[in-house]
Formats: structure tokens, sequence, C-alpha cells
């Protein structure tokens, strides 16, 4: 029986400062097989990669390939062994191109000279094959997540690795793009490669994987056949309590208008087009107005030019019966606006500052926290000791961890417990349960109703259909910069959703009402 695993993780025990990551983990990987591995944030399911990869090394244990111990000391060895990985904090140099991240490391060369023309054509033959067009030529910098997704799984392939680690990949997909990623890895498995599937979305895992393994804490609750179980049993494996799929909240009331946005254009960074073309719309107090469409329609500029990270060529943005079109980010702040970015990373903490440092970023000068200039540390101490408790966030060091060593998740968890706790009147969140495990995702989003429900307006950014039409109390769609339709997710299905989605289908501006 043993044969038949590719790969073989026994015994793996890995501690950080002041927490064990992996605590005695045996993880086995059959030859042509997709395997789920799944748990809660900051289980420790990354680090076991990452140890397989040769990011990290086990502090005990071994790794076996066919049956034979193996070391894998850094990513080259990982590389030699056949085995590749998608990150889910992707590993892109943002300065270089798109072609010149796929090829590093990996350079085609003749008589000493780049060989630029056949890696292009190799990557194409990829990239066509797969679905995974992407413009080789753009700056990593200047494309959305989305996109640099895609770039990560496009350097997988462009090894030709048998071994295929996949950390959360579909995190940052659209509902199409998932689906061809499924079929794409079933296409793998079916071609002789192993996979090792890391996702918190239970029904990707019920549709995809063979097997699955559980971690809860750091600890290996068990494995088991896909075919003989649910997302119910799964969801229980991984957080020890049963979870609700679905968002309870009574209907909106909305109040007066808190965010106008009237006639916005937003310059694209790619091309000398607009990214947002003249769009206007309203989000009310005591409700959560969600945008839909395919990623790469112009929701990022839009973000951007909301929260003072982007300038607009046009058009105007009231808060809170203010114009605030010109106004700076922290100005924007004072006026009641609260941001969850679409990049946690870039836009949404200082990786090298503590927890707690991060959690009052947006609040340090206010008299709670400063005494004549001078930071009230045991303000801040206790402060972040609140919002760690009541938001679950998992640290090694409580307030004093480095918060670059924290989980995807938690660094979210993060970054949600600070916007949400500070005083505003509007939420902007794209992507606010991104990374966040079953357990995690229906408790925020309980906290985004209760938002509505304290006369907030919320206004949400997600390409997952399922959270749109579950938590939105009215739904915009855009497609290539406008807003093409204004659904009510009451009476509207995700298949008509998907029609404005993919530009088949559009309101005229007159059906749509701007108070």
């Amino acid at each position: 029986m043993e044969d038949n695993y590719i790969i073989e993780m026994l015994n793996i025990t890995k501690v950080f400062p002041g927490i064990v990551a992996n605590d005695n983990v045996t993880l086995r990987l059959k030859k042509g097989e997709i395997h789920a591995l799944l748990g809660e944030n900051g289980a420790g399911k990354s680090t076991l990669m990452s140890i397989l990869f040769g990011l990290y090394q086990a502090d005990s244990g071994e790794i076996r390939k066919n049956g034979k111990v193996v070391k894998i000391n850094n990513p080259n060895d990982a590389n030699a062994l056949g085995i590749g990985m998608v990150h889910q904090h992707f590993k892109l140099v943002e300065i270089f191109t798109v072609l010149e991240n796929i090829m590093l490391g990996d350079e085609p060369t003749k008589l000493g000279f780049l060989q630029r023309k056949q890696a292009r054509e190799r990557i194409m033959k990829f990239s066509q094959q797969y679905g995974l067009e992407v413009n080789l030529d753009a700056l990593i910098e200047d494309i959305s997540v989305g996109m640099q997704q895609r770039v990560e799984i496009l350097k997988m392939l462009y090894r030709d690795n048998e071994i295929l680690i996949f950390d959360e990949p579909t995190a940052v997909l659209t509902p199409q793009e998932i689906d061809d990623l499924m079929e794409i890895m079933r296409e793998f498995a079916r071609s002789g490669k192993s996979i090792i599937f890391i996702t918190h979305k239970l029904n990707e895992i019920m549709a995809v994987a063979d097997r699955c393994t559980v971690l809860r804490k750091g600890k290996c609750v068990g494995t088991v056949n896909i075919k003989d179980t649910t997302k119910e049993e799964l969801s229980r494996m991984m957080v020890g309590r049963d979870v609700s799929f679905s968002v309870n909240k009574a209907d909106a009331n909305p109040g007066e208008v808190v965010l106008s946005v009237r006639n916005l254009s937003v310059p694209s960074s790619i091309h000398k087009t607009n990214a947002v073309r003249n769009v206007s719309f309203d989000v009310r107090a005591g409700e959560i107005v969600c945008i839909a469409g395919i990623d790469g329609n112009g929701q990022t500029e839009l973000v951007y030019a909301l929260t003072g990270l982007e300038r607009p060529s046009g058009g105007t943005i009231t808060l809170c019966g203010r114009d605030i079109t010109r106004a700076s980010i922290r100005n924007r702040s004072k006026t009641g606006m609260s941001h969850i970015p679409e990049d946690r990373q870039k836009h949404g903490l200082i990786l090298d500052y503590t927890l707690e440092e991060n959690l009052v970023l947006q609040r340090y000068w206010q008299p709670e926290f400063q005494n004549k200039g001078f930071i009230r540390f045991d303000a801040m101490r206790s402060y972040a000791t609140r919002l760690i408790d009541q938001y679950d966030i998992r640290s090694g060091q409580g307030p004093v961890t480095i918060v670059r060593s924290m989980s995807g998740g938690n660094q979210q968890k993060a970054i949600v417990a600070r916007e949400l706790d500070k005083d505003h009147k509007l939420l902007v969140a794209v992507q606010p349960t991104r990374g966040l495990d079953v357990g995690a995702i229906e408790y925020i989003h309980r906290q985004l109703v209760s938002d509505r429900d304290a006369g907030k307006a919320v206004l949400i950014v997600s390409f997952e259909l399922d959270e749109v039409m579950d938590i939105s109390d009215r739904i915009l769609v855009m497609y290539e910069g406008e807003i093409v339709g204004e659904l009510d997710p009451k009476t509207t299905t995700v298949q008509e959703l998907g029609l404005y989605m993919s530009g088949a289908k559009r309101s005229t501006v007159k059906e749509m009402s701007y108070a």
C-alpha cells in the first residue's frame, strides 16, 4: 500500500516562538490524487506545505518521496524533486514583468544568451491551453490580484512539476475561473500529477478532492475519503462545532445617503482609457450594497478612488454630505470611512510592525492612545488585547507578535477588527472574507450585518457569488468600468447575475435610481 504514496510527511513538528505550528502531523499523498488540506486560520496548513517546499525546516519528523527519505533544504531542492507550489501570498517581483517572473530561476539560455522568445512561446501555450490569459509584458505592480494569481499558476506549469501544492489558489478567482481551475486540476490528476490543495471552501473540496486531511490547532484530526463524508462533517472536524452556511439577517431599513458617487471616472494604470467610466451610485445608512463583477472590470480602481489611493479623472465623491473627492486618506478616515483593502499585505498592514501597532494604525493620534505626542503603550496593549479576544485573532505572542509571522487568515481578521471597531459611518470592504475558514466567515458576516443594523452604510466588493447573494441588500454589477445593473438579491438569480457580469445583459441608466 505504501508504494502508492508519492509523498509522505511523517510525524512533522514545527515550533515558532509562542506557538506549535505543526504538532506531530502525518500526511500521505497518493500518486494521481487530489488531496485537500483543510483547517482553521492558523491551523498550520501553510506551515506544513512550506516545509514540503523547503521554505521551513521541520524540528522533527521526516519526508519521503516514493518511499525514500529526502532532505528538502530550500525551494531549489523541492523543484529538483518535482515539487511546485502556488503560494497564498504571491512570491512575485513587482517591478518585473509577468514574463520575467515566470522565467525567474528557470531561464532558457543559448550560448549564454537569454532565450525570451522560447520562454514566451512555452508560456503562451500553457496560457491558451488552460485559459490563463495574462499580458506577459505588464509589470506585476500594474496588474490585479486575480491576474497575479494566474502568474503564480503559470510559474508552476512552466516548471512542469509532478507534485503540485495549491495554497488557497481560488481565493481571488471568479466563479468561472474557479470552475476552470478545478477542471485543470482534474486534468493534472488524470495525467498522473499529484496535488495537495489547501482551501477553506468546502464546496471546492467536495467537488474536486479525492481525500481530505483536517488540521486543528496544529494537530492532525484525521484523513477522510470525500465520497464518504459531507460538508457539515468536514466543518465540524475543522472548527469543533456546527457551522451555519447561510447569513441570517432581517430586512434592511435604509436611511439617509452616506456615500454618494456621481459621474466618477478613474484612469487605468495599464491602458490609456479610463478603468472606471461615468459611474454613479448611492449607499445609504442601514444597508449593505455589494458590487459584483468579474475581476478586472474596474472594481479595484473604483475602490482606490473612493478610499484615496487613486485620484479620479472626473466626477465627485461625497461622504456624510462632505466632498471628499480630493481629500487625503486620513481625512476620509476622520470623516467616517473604514476600509478593508483587497491586498491585505500591501495596503492593509505594516508587516514588520507588531499586531498591537497595526491595530491602532488608524487611531494612534486620538487622545485615547497618545498624550502630548507620546504613544500610551498601556492603552494600546489593552485595546489590542480586547480586539484579539473579540475577533479570535490567533498569534504566537499575542499583541507583540510581528504581523508578518501570522497566517493570512489571521492577518485578515486583524484588519477586519481594526476597521469595524473604529468609529465609522461607511465601511468599504473588498473581499472581506478572503482566505478565512468557515467559522471565521460566519463570524465576519454576522459583524457586517451588525454594522448595517447599527445604522452604518456598508459597501462590499466580492467575487464570491454566494457571498454577494447572501449578504447584500442591493447588488450593483460592474462590467468594463460601468455599472450595468442594479439587482435585488431576493428577486434575482445567480444565472441572471452572471449574464450582467459577462456583459450579455444590462439595464439602462433610467432604470437605475439614485436618490
